[in-house]
């Protein structure tokens, strides 16, 4: 099942696409909403895989909308209006339904949405019974990561990128922070903010409550200080 939400600020179109939502098998309507601060504040708590969006809303367009997700969940656009199709292409949404449209153009769509979502699972990181390493799906490979190679990993909502020693760009892959904090080794790895995880056996320079690599700062947040500066001293000659 997708599990869905729509947002429109018109009654009659909001109506239309929940029942189209609620008439398909393969998708879940959790939520609709007349306005996307709403949808914000729900979004907030839940999780969803994707969103039947409406572009022409007061206070804020549906492009906006969807540049504040930051990617995760997938988009289809409905709107009345041709000239944001443009827009949808760079913001890579789904697809483009042009109001009005009918059923079977919504399942077109949706059946789209569903043939994306197969090659694109949410759970993105498969670790064997094994300390050493793990397989990492990115760009529609799996990599095989040794544990030895990852500087730090940085949490980004729905995903995380996977700094690994050696190479300028790091991996991106579609899961959570805390998902990846579970499967790294806790003897070797530490969360020290929100947003970062890093590998212990890689810092070679501390200052000021920040770990440095190269020109990278990483900030060791308040809530992690205690325990990270427990492992410093522990080390320290």
């Amino acid at each position: 099942m997708i599990r869905t939400i729509a947002i429109d600020d018109e009654p009659l179109a909001l109506k239309l696409v929940t029942g189209y939502i609620i008439r398909t098998p393969f998708l879940e309507l959790a939520a609709s909403f007349d306005n996307p601060v709403s949808a914000i504040e729900f979004l907030q708590q839940n999780e969803v895989d994707a969103i039947f969006l409406d572009i022409q809303m007061p206070h804020l367009s549906g492009t906006e909308f969807a540049r504040l997700l930051n990617g995760g969940a997938k988009i289809i656009f409905t709107t009345a209006f041709e000239q944001y199709a443009i827009e949808g292409f760079k913001l890579d949404v789904v697809d483009y339904l042009l109001k009005p449209f009918g059923y079977e153009e919504f399942l077109r769509a949706a059946m789209k949405l569903r043939d994306r979502m197969a090659f694109q699972p949410r759970n993105e990181v498969v670790v064997e019974a094994n300390n050493d390493f793990l397989f990492l799906k990115s760009d529609y490979k799996i990599h095989r990561i040794n544990f030895n190679e990852i500087l730090y990993v940085e949490g980004l909502k729905d995903y995380v990128k996977v700094f690994l020693y050696g190479q300028p760009r790091p991996l991106l892959s579609l899961t959570t922070l805390k998902a990846m904090e579970s499967r790294l080794p806790a003897e070797r790895f530490m969360r020290v903010h929100r947003s970062f995880i890093v590998n212990l056996n890689r810092i070679e320079l501390i200052e000021r409550q920040r770990i440095i690599y190269g020109e990278i700062h990483i900030p060791v947040s308040d809530q992690y200080k205690e325990i990270f500066q427990a492992w410093v001293e522990k080390n320290f000659v």
